[in-house]
């Protein structure tokens, strides 16, 4: 009889591993709908703008390390009235995912900047994915997937095309992610992910907390 000592590590529960996730982009680059999308599963063509920064949760398992990463998704605004906010949600992220919008050239400007800024005020060993958003607009694309790649490949980061409207690749960026993340995070928390947020309805209605201060 094979004893609970025995047992093979897909008999054993999941560790869960508590990392932070924050979201960066222009505003109109798609980020909020990328994540209701992930956790919700649907699209709303008129989704509201994020006021300040909105937090959501989401696992992913990586099933080779017995792992489940809890993500805590902090989903920043990107308009410029809210900008100075951004480096409060960059403290003590291990991941992140820059998201442009692939129709609009100046949105892939903007997120070489975000990416920037990360670098300079975020962890050093920060795990990046850059998402093409709105891959379902082919036909108004003015950033190329050879663009985008290259710039992604320049900087370390993992490249999707995505598409908020159809589903494309948005659950592979975060899956590539945990993915990712160093096993050395295998202690069973990276970061407290909503400290300093108050629980308040949003307009997806996910119940996503939303910032009232830094974290």
């Amino acid at each position: 009889m094979v004893n609970g000592e025995q047992r093979s590590a897909s008999d054993r529960q999941p560790q869960v591993i508590e990392c932070k996730l924050v979201l960066l982009g222009d505003a109109n680059a798609g980020k909020t709908s990328l994540v209701v999308r992930l956790v919700k599963n649907r699209f709303n063509a008129a989704q509201p703008a994020t006021v300040g920064a909105a937090f959501t949760q989401h696992r992913v398992p990586v099933a080779e390390a017995n792992e489940l990463i809890q993500f805590g998704i902090w989903d920043t605004a990107g308009s410029e009235r809210y900008r100075s906010l951004a480096p409060m949600y960059y403290r003590g992220a291990q991941a992140a995912v820059i998201v442009y919008d692939m129709t609009s050239k100046e949105s892939f400007e903007g997120a070489q900047m975000w990416l920037s800024e990360l670098r300079e005020q975020g962890m050093p060993n920060c795990v990046v994915a850059l998402a093409a958003n709105k891959a379902d607009l082919e036909e108004a694309r003015q950033v190329t997937t050879q663009e985008g790649q290259m710039y992604a490949r320049q900087n370390e980061m993992a490249y999707f095309e995505t598409s908020a409207q159809s589903a494309q690749n948005v659950s592979r960026v975060f899956v590539e992610l945990a993915n990712r993340m160093p096993r050395s995070l295998a202690s069973g928390r990276c970061a407290d992910p909503a400290a300093g947020s108050l629980l308040l309805g949003s307009a997806d209605g996910s119940g996503r907390r939303e910032s009232r201060c830094c974290t």
